[in-house]
């Protein structure tokens, strides 16, 4: 099997490659460069290489106290399939900051199953949630 690595090193990150993956996707169609530059820089990032080659990546924003929310979790499709997605999420659980936090959250179309095996479930409470939700933002010509 290859030698994938996990780091949490941002210099790292191949942001041409998070960009590329992020304004293709189901929850980001269209994000801007520049958008996925602030996110970044505003966050905790994880990234899957294969012989320094980014083929994975998650982001977590965090007060690293008491909450934090998973974004952007993603493999690329020609590493699929070997259990990334697993130790990517192993290791953002592991991460000194983010230990002993009250509640964690994400938002997932498609991978209930993955992120169940880490305690994720439904919101236990889902009628105290309220949002602002901007699906079309990044086609938004003011943007």
């Amino acid at each position: 099997m290859h030698d994938y690595e996990i780091s949490d090193d941002k210099s790292r990150l191949d942001i041409d490659a998070i960009h590329e993956f992020l304004s293709q996707s189901y929850w980001s169609p269209g994000i801007p460069r520049s958008t996925v530059e602030r996110a970044i820089q505003g966050s905790m990032c994880f990234g899957v290489y294969l012989d320094d080659k980014q083929v994975g990546f998650a982001r977590v924003i965090s007060d690293k106290a008491t909450f934090a929310y998973l974004a952007d979790v993603f493999i690329l499709d020609g590493h699929r399939g070997l259990g990334l997605s697993k130790r990517l999420m192993a290791h953002v659980f592991e991460h000194a900051d983010l230990q002993g936090l009250r509640r964690f959250m994400l938002a997932t179309k498609d991978a209930h199953g993955l992120y169940s095996q880490f305690g994720f479930s439904e919101l236990a409470n889902p009628h105290i949630y309220m949002e602002i939700l901007r699906p079309d933002i990044y086609q938004s010509p003011t943007r």
